[in-house]
């Protein structure tokens, strides 16, 4: 029996054999986590996951990439189709085909093909809605039986993610779980404790729930804006003192929308703007993006320079020589903090949103605990250090921990049955 965080932008596996630490299973080389993305590729007629996904289609094969699929649970979407290269396919079946592509890579490692699965879902799939919440899970249930799992079982997700803490904490505890994600900012206010831990049932353990659309890729389009598009004609002027329209640098600083700008017609109105650079060098180096296809680069090297910057605490330049040559940009923590400020104080308010619907106060919290991978970024923890003043912080493990978790929770249902 695995354990399956089926994430928004990512997802991973885990088993806990009996006794033993839940382990992370590879499912792209060493890699642990892979991208929830599919591409069918029209030009061979194949169909392609993960990195290797989005990897063609970035290199503009001729083909549909879908992504953010659990968004779409508990919509009406689910038993919609899409034209894909062997017809039409429902998104219940494209999840269906995903959960059973990780049965297949799960197999490599463990040798015998897993039938059983605890597989994470949030709160609430949708917001005030138990009608369409419940329909959220049953097809997820639906496709992972589709997908050849004969026993299927779903965790919260918070509760996942706090089960490494739960194996540490000696005594009762209130902890507030917050998990950034892609593309959103998760906080739940959940009880743990070591006489809880052999429960299956952990509903009772959330008090509350909060969350805001707001997540790493828009920390990155933020900073990509900031830091890079300057270099291409964001906030320049013409001779007469008017503003470059920035539309176009909006959609190509924003990850999702970056493909359709290479559209013979978005290049043409792009070359329109001509007459609205007083610099023609700026202007040139926009239409070399465009041409060229050089946007997911760009969003690439601007992902890395948060990170880096933020792990380090130092100024790093990012690399433009493929645009022109000798052109960089710099992000230091201290712009980093300023470009992120806004959105990050609606982050840090969901979590107290959260603590205050749980009937508690910050003080009465004796732990926060942090999960997915935009949770590591330094201006965040700094702001979250500062607004939960002598709470300690805990992170977890960023990546792995919910996937961790399930396999705990599928070991602790295993045993309760007896099986």
């Amino acid at each position: 029996m695995i354990g399956i965080d089926f994430g928004t932008s990512n997802s991973a596996i885990a088993w806990a054999p009996e006794g033993g630490l839940a382990q992370s299973l590879p499912l792209e080389g060493e890699a642990t986590t892979m991208p929830t993305a599919i591409f069918y590729n029209a030009e061979d007629r194949s169909t392609h996951f993960g990195r290797e996904a989005v990897a063609l289609y970035l290199a503009g094969v001729e083909g549909r990439l879908m992504r953010s699929l659990k968004s779409l649970l508990g919509s009406s979407l689910m038993q919609d189709t899409t034209a894909v290269y062997d017809g039409l396919v429902s998104f219940q079946d494209i999840i269906a085909r995903f959960l059973h592509e990780l049965a297949t890579r799960a197999e490599q490692t463990l040798g015998t093909r897993p039938d059983r699965v605890v597989i994470g879902r949030p709160v609430h799939f949708v917001d005030d809605d138990a009608k369409r919440d419940r329909q959220a899970e049953d097809s997820l249930r639906e496709a992972a039986r589709s997908a050849g799992y004969r026993d299927v079982a779903f965790q919260f997700e918070p509760i996942a993610a706090a089960f490494d803490y739960e194996q540490r904490v000696t005594r009762e505890s209130l902890i507030l779980i917050v998990d950034i994600g892609g593309g959103t900012s998760d906080f739940t206010v959940v009880r743990l404790g070591p006489e809880r831990m052999t429960l299956v049932d952990r509903t009772s353990d959330v008090l509350a729930t909060s969350g805001v659309h707001i997540g790493g890729t828009d920390f990155d389009q933020r900073l990509n804006l900031e830091c890079v598009m300057p270099t291409l004609g964001f906030r320049h002027h013409d001779a007469r003192g008017r503003e470059v329209p920035s539309k176009v640098f909006f959609e190509l600083s924003s990850w999702h929308l970056i493909n359709w700008l290479y559209a013979p017609k978005a290049v043409r109105q792009a070359q329109e703007l001509r007459t609205s650079y007083a610099d023609a060098r700026l202007h040139r180096r926009l239409m070399t993006v465009l041409e060229e296809r050089y946007g997911h680069r760009i969003a690439a090297e601007v992902e890395q320079a948060k990170i880096d910057s933020s792990v380090s605490g130092l100024p790093v330049a990012i690399d433009l020589s493929f645009i022109e040559t000798g052109l960089d940009a710099s992000l230091t923590p201290p712009d980093m903090a300023q470009h992120l400020a806004d959105a990050l104080s609606k982050v840090v308010a969901s979590a107290h949103e959260c603590v205050r619907r749980a009937g508690l106060r910050s003080h009465d919290l004796d732990a926060v605990y942090l999960t997915g991978g935009s949770s590591a970024l330094e201006p965040f923890q700094q702001a979250l250090r500062r607004s939960f003043a002598g709470v300690k912080l805990v992170e977890g493990d960023l990546f792995g921990g919910v996937a961790a978790g399930l396999a705990y929770s599928a070991r602790t249902a295993r045993s309760a049955r007896g099986a």
